[in-house]
């Protein structure tokens, strides 16, 4: 599996070469202008040939989401074969990608969070008589990622987890660790916690998962900014991998994609029957259970995080596409349009499962797939 995930990561990265390069755009609303990577799968014949490309032309820019940066790469080396489009998604995070598309300058973004309130009302001066709106389109699970030499089963819950990343526990062979691995010969090593140093969705939805689960024991108000004291910090979910690959006794949290070759996945104990490992069957379960709570074209959802169902794991996020609901600038608006109904649509959603993502529910993504037909 590990070998096979190394060839994967060469040919997406080959794909994606193929398409990037220094493009430009204008945004949409204003005449102003603002890891482990994994396997494409490759665009089979009969794949390309069924993307329509509805009149999709020229370059696009866009930035956010790392989470999703290799479900994107997939997705453009698919769709640039059958349309002839070039798409630069720079992955610099969430918050990089949120600021870039409410200042005009990208026409859609990446987001492992929804749009807060004054991220809409900053959006409403770009989306000229609209305002920007959240599309779910990748999931996935947060994977707690280890390196300790000689454990390789490793098993935490809520508690010990919040205080592991709030400095509270320091040390492998800690009481708390201990009695959730009886058998594992854990090291007196000290912990090396790592954390994103950018702001983060993924950040944003470990401490969601933290604060539901173990409220006494995760006191932080959350966010894309990591708040608790102490700890090493590394830029995007690759910076954090390569930090606990390269350190015995490091611990941190990235996507399923960045799991394997030296880098091991925890198990969350979770009240269920049998703790459950990071993949993306446990993250489709957790992500069926979410709720659309989003207002008008907006589809942003509530996750369960403290679910205790078997099967299901917690940490769990879904990415949103950002884009304008109304107001989209007439040069981008068709390329965005057809790039989001392709990501969108059963070709696409698809492919997910085989570079470590889960596939939005039929219920949602078929809510999607008619906002994306409504953008103008």
């Amino acid at each position: 599996m590990k070998l096979q995930r190394k060839n994967r990561l060469r040919a997406v990265t080959l794909g994606a070469l193929a398409v990037s390069g220094a493009l430009a755009l204008t945004a949409c609303g204003s005449d102003d202008n603002g890891g482990g990577s994994k396997p494409s799968g490759g665009a089979s014949a009969s794949n390309a040939s069924s993307i329509k490309c509805d009149g999709a032309k020229g370059q696009l820019l866009s930035d956010g989401s790392s989470a999703q940066k290799n479900a994107i790469d997939a997705w453009v080396k698919n769709f640039s074969q059958a349309c002839g489009v070039q798409i630069n998604y720079k992955a610099g995070g969430s918050g990089a990608g949120v600021t870039s598309f409410t200042q005009g300058q990208i026409p859609w973004a990446g987001s492992d969070s929804a749009l807060k309130p004054e991220e809409v009302a900053a959006s409403k001066k770009v989306c000229s008589g609209g305002q920007g709106i959240d599309l779910p389109m990748v999931g996935g699970p947060i994977a707690i990622g280890y390196n300790l030499n000689g454990v390789d089963n490793l098993v935490l819950d809520a508690p010990t987890l919040a205080k592991i990343f709030d400095g509270k526990i320091t040390n492998w062979n800690d009481a708390a660790i201990k009695k959730l691995n009886p058998s594992a010969k854990l090291p007196d090593l000290k912990i090396q916690a790592f954390h994103r140093s950018d702001d983060s969705g993924t950040t944003d939805n470990l401490t969601k998962y933290l604060k539901a689960a173990t409220p006494d024991n995760w006191k932080y108000s959350g966010g894309k900014t990591w708040q608790a004291k102490g700890g090493q910090s590394a830029a995007q979910s690759s910076g954090v991998a390569q930090q606990v690959k390269q350190t015995n006794g490091a611990i941190g949290y990235f996507e399923l994609s960045y799991v394997g070759d030296g880098v091991k996945a925890v198990s969350i104990s979770t009240g269920a029957a049998q703790p459950v490992a990071p993949s993306t069957e446990s993250a489709t379960k957790a992500i069926a259970d979410a709720k659309v709570v989003g207002t008008g074209s907006d589809l942003s959802l509530q996750l369960n995080y403290n679910t205790k169902a078997d099967g299901a794991y917690p940490i769990t996020l879904v990415t949103y596409e950002i884009a304008c609901d109304k107001g989209n600038k007439a040069d981008t608006l068709p390329t965005v349009k057809a790039f989001l109904n392709y990501m969108a649509s059963e070709d696409g959603q698809k492919l997910l499962s085989g570079i470590d993502y889960a596939p939005m529910p039929d219920a949602i993504i078929g809510k999607v797939r008619t906002t994306i037909a409504g953008l103008s």
